[in-house]
């Protein structure tokens, strides 16, 4: 059982000894990872942090406002970096998806790259988990943000990487967050994969393709928030179906919803949803969304699956 005050205690002293005085930038994007890193890096180092919110293009509907107001309400200084356009540029043409997880992790390191460097920084500091190395580690999945575990050296990108959370599985990351005193939006926010809709997008991402599962996530998180969860989203299909709108005939779009309950990410089992509310999702989807025609529900626990389709 992790020593939630131990453990803040012996971070911010490491944290201290490593950056010794100097200035370091955190990645914040507004999850509990992210942000109880930067919290954690700013009780120990104050206004040598600067929190950095890259816009890819690819977050939920007012995420950027949302995290910008968090990190002011914490009192932390905060840049915004609008990245969208190289974003799409970088995961162009691609439908891999291990290959759009390395563009998306080489174009996210080379903007953390560009800001470090802008602000004089020799240090950035990001919300690596236990779960995100685990699976990078034994080829399961590439999380963005795993780099010298597998043998990569943040050097190339010009800092040195901190990771004070990278022992930690997500429960405990919460309670840690809790006990540093963070709002419960963020200490209970459900997760949000690190290349977030670029993921949920099967084939290639685009902005209209974000657009369409930006807005089914939307709506998934709207109907389902009250069933206690780890995870709900949605996730639009790269190949498309015959459906009826107006009287015609339309090849449209699928949608899949995927609702998982978990402690760790490690596994999960898919969740019973009650009809009713799978009923009303798939109407508001393809009621809300005129080129989706065909909504299901994933009922496949982890393992054999992952929790995210990509």
């Amino acid at each position: 059982m992790l020593n939630v005050r131990e453990f803040i205690e012996k971070s911010l002293k490491e944290i201290e000894e490593i950056v010794h005085g100097n200035k370091v930038i955190s990645a914040c994007s507004g999850g509990v990872d992210s942000t109880t890193t930067t919290f954690l890096v700013h009780k120990a180092v104050g206004d040598n942090l600067i929190a950095v919110f890259i816009d890819d293009g690819l977050r939920r509907e007012g995420e950027p406002e949302f995290v910008v107001k968090i990190l002011k309400d914490l009192g932390i200084k905060a840049r915004f970096v609008d990245a969208k356009e190289e974003f799409f540029e970088a995961l162009k043409g691609k439908t891999d998806a291990e290959e759009k997880r390395k563009a998306f992790r080489d174009k996210f390191y080379k903007t953390l790259g560009k800001v470090a460097r802008e602000e004089n920084v020799k240090f950035v500091a990001q919300g690596t988990i236990k779960a995100d190395v685990l699976e990078t580690v034994k080829g399961i999945k590439t999380q963005h943000n795993v780099l010298e575990q597998i043998g990569i050296n943040p050097e190339i990108y010009g800092y040195a990487i901190l990771e004070p959370l990278k022992e930690l599985y997500k429960p405990e990351v919460r309670m840690v967050a809790r006990e540093l005193g963070l709002p419960a939006e963020i200490s209970e926010r459900m997760p949000f994969p690190g290349p977030a809709l670029s993921i949920r997008v099967l084939g290639e991402v685009t902005p209209n393709r974000v657009k369409i599962v930006r807005k089914a996530t939307e709506i998934v998180e709207e109907e389902t928030g009250n069933l206690g969860t780890f995870q709900n989203f949605a996730v639009l299909h790269s190949d498309k179906a015959t459906g009826i709108k107006n009287g015609e005939r339309v090849y449209g779009n699928i949608i899949t919803v995927r609702v998982v309950i978990s402690e760790d990410a490690v596994t999960a089992k898919a969740k019973r949803v009650p009809y009713e509310i799978l009923e009303k999702i798939s109407s508001r989807i393809t009621e809300e969304i005129p080129s989706v025609v065909r909504c299901l529900y994933d009922v496949t626990h982890k393992p054999p699956a992952t929790i995210e389709f990509e």
